[in-house]
């Protein structure tokens, strides 16, 4: 163990060379990052998750129940034994030999079926109710934090030229704001790992899962190797897109369209700006460039630059998505009826598309014009899956 934990900690990967662990260590002139620092956040995320259910319990459904947002879930599907074990223990997606022999079977037609499958699947999935009270939790969360660093940021001399990230690095003593700022930033995302274990299991739960996971790296990182400056710039400018597709969501939710898209508007905006054009010129330019002309690079320094080249490749396909979402629209000429948490097809906020036929319970005959006449189209903005266009990434 003792031989993994020095390779693991190896001063010639994580520090600029002639640095060693020794050089900082807190003394009572200057308080460095130290990796057990990080520690705390564990507790911390617990807190904040306990704080999560109290506030959505008692302030974001109070909201939630003044805005008149609807506390039931989808339309439960028929008990029926046979289904429900077909259900769970086979497949939730049948496939049409299935869906032919569940019709022989129960004297249902495959269209019934077929709905019957889906409003299962609907089931499991959260209420509006939730989905609102979990935005809104989100919503505050970014928005005190975006607040906090802006207002830190702002009295800091790297904001205003980012080559102070790198002057006298790594020999940067920690200041009581930015640590306060990292280990709330890693204490919220880790409360969002563990939530994915307790919250109703969503179809993208591997994906965010891995984002959750990435950020996380990323922020224990920069905290580790002391690249907390430029961290704390990063953790800013990812925060600021993030307030507003949780108040677009919950606009969404509460049915008030013309804000939601007025709300996502200006966050593709500010997400395309930021993430395009502020992130790789005021970012990468300092985290590739003038920290190469300043301290050079050394095996940390590539890694840690390789995954901030990785996360600016994802915002290039979340910024595709999120334009695609707009052309079409405006190709359909439906932009005034146009709802963007829709058409995303984000499976991780509203329920699948359905029919209007889906609210009639499923009979126990067989109707076989209703599969010749009928038509799957979907009826208005409830025929298309909600959600952001992208994930919290960070």
């Amino acid at each position: 163990m003792a031989g993994i934990l020095a390779w693991f900690w190896n001063e010639r990967f994580w520090l600029p060379h002639n640095v060693t662990w020794a050089d900082l260590k807190n003394t009572d002139e200057a308080t460095f990052p130290q990796a057990e620092d990080l520690y705390l956040a564990c507790p911390l995320a617990f807190c904040i998750f306990m704080i999560r259910l109290v506030f959505e319990r008692f302030i974001a459904r109070p909201c939630a129940m003044g805005l008149k947002i609807q506390t039931n879930g989808p339309q439960k599907a028929q008990p029926n034994a046979i289904l429900e074990k077909v259900f769970t223990a086979i497949t939730k997606h049948p496939d049409e030999k299935r869906l032919e022999g569940l019709s022989k079977q129960l004297d249902w037609d495959v269209r019934t079926i077929q709905r019957w499958f889906r409003q299962r699947r609907n089931q499991e999935k959260p209420s509006t109710l939730a989905r609102f009270c979990e935005s809104m939790w989100r919503f505050t969360f970014y928005l005190y934090i975006f607040t906090y660093g802006v207002r830190f940021l702002k009295k800091t001399p790297w904001l205003w030229n980012t080559k102070e990230c790198w002057y006298n690095y790594p020999y940067q003593p920690l200041t009581v704001d930015i640590h306060y700022y990292y280990i709330l930033e890693l204490s919220f995302y880790l409360s969002l790992l563990f939530s994915q274990f307790t919250d109703i299991r969503r179809k993208d739960f591997l994906i965010m899962f891995l984002h959750h996971v990435a950020t996380i790296s990323l922020i224990t990182f920069s905290y580790v190797n002391n690249m907390a400056r430029v961290g704390t710039l990063v953790m800013c400018l990812h925060d600021a897109a993030d307030v507003l597709i949780e108040a677009a969501k919950m606009a969404n939710y509460a049915k008030c369209q013309i804000l939601c898209n007025l709300l996502f508007a200006m966050f593709a905006i500010l997400f395309i700006s930021s993430r395009l054009g502020v992130y790789p010129v005021w970012i990468l330019n300092t985290t590739l460039f003038e920290s190469w002309e300043i301290v050079g690079p050394y095996p940390s320094w590539w890694v840690f630059n390789l995954l901030l080249i990785l996360l600016q490749l994802l915002h290039s396909f979340w910024s595709y998505l999120i334009v695609k979402t707009a052309c079409r629209a405006i190709s359909k000429g439906k932009v005034g009826k146009w709802n963007p948490l829709h058409v995303s097809k984000d499976d991780r906020s509203d329920i699948e598309s359905s029919s209007d036929e889906d609210d009639s319970p499923p009979p126990n005959q067989k109707h076989h014009n209703s599969t010749t006449n009928g038509t799957n189209k979907n009826h208005g903005t409830n025929g298309y899956l909600t959600g952001a266009p992208y994930p919290d990434e960070h």
